[in-house]
């Protein structure tokens, strides 16, 4: 072969790993830990309610146990894993990706992410595994900069990016809910520059999914019928308020910790945050003893029953969840919001089925989820996207678009966006010698029983998808 013509094949090759090849590979690898990630949840959540329904009382004991052993491994090895990952995401991708990517996306962290997360779910607390699947995935596509002969600060914020989307891509299930979600949520930009390889990268850890777990609707397929009822846009805008106000008020406890939580239990997490989140513990298993034991976990069986109509949960559901909710999030582990922020709204489009009883409840289900979901994170063009897809509902686009956008304004007037105000702290760490913040944090700071999760000492937990 021509000398000549063999050295530009291989320039053109190398050319072509560069912008697709280290891409594509760390996509398929996205949507490999993804899989895993997600059936090691479930194993965990079932083996616990295996426990639970054989022993009702047991979880008095191992739910605190296991909050203990989770905030004790989190604060000693895993500082910057805690919540979603979702501000350590943004974080990263808003300031300089080598610097942040170093502290909040490496390698240890990826597995401590997944290996304490798991420890929750089998102690059962609220908690999801998609929200944490985006910190994973970004961890997973950063340090493949590796692969670069000379990496740079736009090339570990394209991998940053596509890691991010394709997570969540592959958690649930949803390729366009994941490209709309690099755009809304991450970086409220679309460089045209970055948009083929992020598109590539999420398409490609989708197919991995549905290749290893089969074609599927993450909540199957609600039929809504071809006539919908009349008081549809009254049902749209009534739930878009209830749920506008029940997700602004989760965002406020979130991040007015020292508004609302006493002063002794401010000292105590300040102090001993492993016996506070040992307290916390006790909390939610109590509360799952007086819910019947369908507030632990996600909340995904119970929001797939209600929309198949096998399950029948108390009008109390949605706030007991709630409850739980932040019980299983002020300690600062790790997990996510956006399975246990659906489970609220189907319940309280349930809740909603006692005004609107003529209305099919599965389409009261769909318009309070993505109510909900939408004013938790404050992002109403991904929330409807992610139900839309979720439950193949593409005939209630409308209505859910118009659920999410009027209830992620009336969330705003409560609280700011979630993601965004803790992401915040991840910027500007404090130096290690300095000696963690107290719970007396002001309205607009990071809620106290997070920020002493924090990397280094900076304000950590992300209020989780």
């Amino acid at each position: 072969m021509n000398p000549n013509l063999s050295s530009l094949v291989v320039r053109r090759a190398r050319r072509l790993w560069r912008q697709y090849g280290v891409f594509w590979l760390g996509a398929i690898a996205v949507g490999v830990v993804a899989v895993f990630y997600a059936k090691l949840i479930d194993w965990g959540y079932e083996a616990f309610l295996h426990v639970q329904k054989q022993h009702v009382w047991l979880p008095l004991i191992i739910t605190p146990a296991v909050a203990a052993v989770a905030v004790w491994l989190t604060r000693t090895f895993f500082r910057g894993a805690e919540g979603s990952g979702i501000p350590q995401v943004i974080a990263t991708l808003h300031a300089k990706p080598g610097e942040s990517g170093e502290r909040l996306l490496t390698l240890r962290l990826l597995v401590g992410k997944i290996a304490v997360s798991f420890l929750a779910i089998l102690g059962g607390f609220t908690i999801g595994r998609e929200g944490p699947t985006v910190q994973v995935g970004a961890a997973l596509m950063f340090n493949m900069r590796r692969l670069y002969p000379r990496s740079n600060a736009l090339i570990e914020h394209k991998l940053v990016l596509a890691g991010a989307a394709a997570g969540l891509s592959a958690a649930f299930n949803t390729p366009l809910a994941g490209i709309v979600f690099a755009i809304e949520e991450l970086t409220r930009t679309f460089e045209a520059r970055a948009s083929g390889v992020v598109i590539t990268a999420i398409i490609i850890a989708g197919v991995i999914a549905l290749g290893i777990n089969g074609n599927y609707t993450y909540f199957g397929t609600i039929e809504v019928g071809a006539h919908f009822p009349d008081l549809l846009a009254a049902a749209v805008v009534l739930t878009a308020i209830v749920t506008g106000i029940a997700g602004g008020v989760f965002g406020w406890l979130l991040i007015n910790t020292a508004r609302w939580i006493p002063a002794p239990l401010r000292k105590l997490h300040a102090e001993r945050p492993v016996a506070f989140a040992a307290l916390c513990g006790f909390a939610i298993a109590l509360i799952g003893l007086v819910s019947g034991g369908t507030t632990f976990g996600s909340g995904y069986a119970e929001a797939r029953g209600l929309l198949d109509g096998r399950e029948h949960l108390s009008l109390a559901y949605p706030f007991l969840k709630m409850a739980s909710m932040v019980g299983s999030y002020l300690p600062g582990i790790p997990g996510g919001i956006f399975a246990p922020s659906l489970s609220i709204g189907a319940g309280f489009g349930n809740l909603l089925h006692e005004v609107f009883g003529s209305m099919q409840l599965p389409m009261l289900i769909a318009l309070a989820m993505v109510g909900y979901l939408a004013a938790v994170t404050q992002s109403p063009i991904t929330s409807f996207v992610i139900v839309m897809e979720m439950i193949n509902g593409h005939a209630l686009v409308i209505s859910l678009m118009a659920t999410a956008l009027l209830s992620s304004r009336i969330s705003r007037l409560f609280a700011p966006p979630l993601y965004e105000t803790l992401s915040l702290r991840y910027l500007a760490p404090a130096p290690a010698s300095v000696a963690p913040a107290t719970p007396e944090t002001g309205a607009d700071d990071v809620p106290a029983a997070l920020e002493h999760n924090a990397p280094d000492g900076a304000a950590a937990d992300e209020s989780r998808r």
